[in-house]
């Protein structure tokens, strides 16, 4: 017994050791190139070792739910897999600092956490952003993608006066997105649902899967999974009373603009559909353009930016091309370069030969496109550099006509960035820095030409 006492009391003193000593709130910022996005980290010690939460105050987002916790010494790791975000950091030797590598979607960036009390900062105004009481139903909803066996939460919002109403069903872009699509403190679909609700259309938002109420996995899931979740969004409706079954559509944004035209074109109970800074061509024809649109935007010179496309394409070519898994790693690590340390550019591997981004890079949408029978509107924003216009929104106007459609409209709408913003630059950077949440021309043009198709 004295033994089994000695033995725990040695155990305590080890949890107190490397465990308590960490316990409390720490703060860093990651350089996106574009600007800065803060980060929180929350950490508790227990006998069980370590829970954590985690915020990111410049998209509005607090008490992300940290799923591993690891600590070996002075080596740190944190790990959020729905997300698909990971830390790999070092603990100082006086505990003041953990320096390490953030890493989520294939992106890689340095990130020095310090402790800190997180100090409660005013949020910047969104003048947009509706008042309660509101002019119409809002509810609470549930519904089941049966094919995914998956359970799926968002709101609904339903006019005022008699129905059946017409109805669309809104689907994000692309990473974790709740069903407000908040980013950087904005909240899009917040903001468009309410605008169209009022207007006379009902609205459903939702949850992405692995996100807020919303059941399943978002890390594991590609774009065609997603697609999924949009017919049993559309399924939904289709149940509800208040619905005019006949007038079901799909607005999509980023690669929610993507989603709409897959699930339209094998869908006939969508009856129109909005592509929201939708892309035309492939997903690595749109990364490459992307790299240089953004690095100019950030104040990259056209040439730097043009070298950062090409090494983006080398890269990308490398993950489309090599069929053995051991030679890819390699060849990646080559040309990636020895300065990358070793965890980092495991992260990085994995990111860029994950499930959805092998989907992204080869996914076409002009075949889907083809196919549409059923009015669309396609809408980018002149400075958008995450879906450039130049590239894209002619691809899905030869797509469209390619395929017979003489119901359809392709607008390039000038001075908004990929938000639908009222932009400068078009900069990641800007988004949390400009007040309006999605400019007042790019909500007419899209409730118009909504109100036009239930004539």
């Amino acid at each position: 017994m004295t033994k089994i006492l000695m033995a725990a009391l040695a155990l305590s003193a080890a949890w107190a050791a490397q465990g308590q000593d960490i316990d409390g709130t720490w703060q860093g910022a990651l350089d996106t190139g574009a600007g800065t996005l803060r980060v929180v980290v929350h950490l508790s010690s227990t006998k069980d070792g370590f829970t954590a939460t985690m915020d990111s105050p410049d998209q509005g987002a607090s008490g992300l739910p940290v799923s591993l916790v690891k600590r070996d010494g002075s080596a740190f790791t944190l790990e959020l897999k729905a997300l698909g975000v990971k830390f790999d950091g070092a603990i100082s030797k006086d505990l003041s600092t953990i320096e390490g590598t953030f890493t989520q979607g294939g992106a890689s960036l340095p990130l020095v956490l310090k402790r800190g009390t997180a100090a409660a900062a005013a949020p910047p105004r969104r003048p947009q952003n509706p008042v309660k009481p509101y002019p119409y139903r809002e509810e609470d909803v549930t519904y089941e993608n049966q094919a995914a066996g998956i359970r799926l939460a968002g709101t609904l919002t339903i006019p005022q006066g008699k129905g059946p109403f017409p109805a669309v069903a809104l689907i994000t872009g692309s990473g974790p997105q709740d069903r407000d699509e908040t980013l950087m403190n904005h909240k899009p679909f917040l903001v468009l649902s309410d605008y169209l609700t009022r207007r006379g259309l009902a609205v459903l938002r939702t949850d992405d899967r692995g996100v807020a109420k919303s059941g399943g996995v978002f890390a594991t899931a590609t774009t065609a999974d997603f697609s999924t979740d949009t017919e049993a969004a559309v399924a939904y409706l289709k149940t509800r009373p208040e619905v005019d079954a006949r007038k079901i559509g799909l607005i999509g944004h980023s690669e929610g603009g993507d989603i709409a035209p897959m699930v339209a074109a094998r869908n006939k109970d969508v009856g129109f559909i909005v592509m929201m800074a939708g892309s035309g061509v492939p997903g690595d024809q749109m990364i490459v353009a992307q790299v240089v649109a953004g690095n100019e935007a950030a104040g990259m010179s056209h040439d730097q930016a043009l070298q950062a496309g090409q090494m983006q394409r080398k890269i990308l070519d490398l993950v489309e091309q090599e069929k053995d898994e051991t030679v890819l790693k390699q060849k990646l690590r080559d040309l990636l370069g020895p300065g990358m340390q070793d965890a980092q550019f495991e992260t990085v591997y994995r990111q860029l030969t994950s499930a959805w981004y092998r989907y992204f890079l080869t996914h076409d949408p002009a075949p889907a496109l083809r196919k549409l029978t059923c009015p669309v509107l396609a809408i980018n924003g002149s400075k958008d550099t995450q879906v450039p216009p130049q590239q894209n929104l002619p691809a899905i106007r030869k797509a469209l006509e390619e395929g017979g459609n003489k119901h359809f409209e392709a607008v390039e709408l000038p001075g908004l960035n990929h938000l639908f913003q009222t932009a400068k630059t078009g900069a990641v950077a800007e988004y949390a820095q400009i007040e309006e949440t999605i400019s007042p021309v790019a909500l007419e043009k899209i409730g118009n030409w909504l109100v036009k198709q239930q004539e």
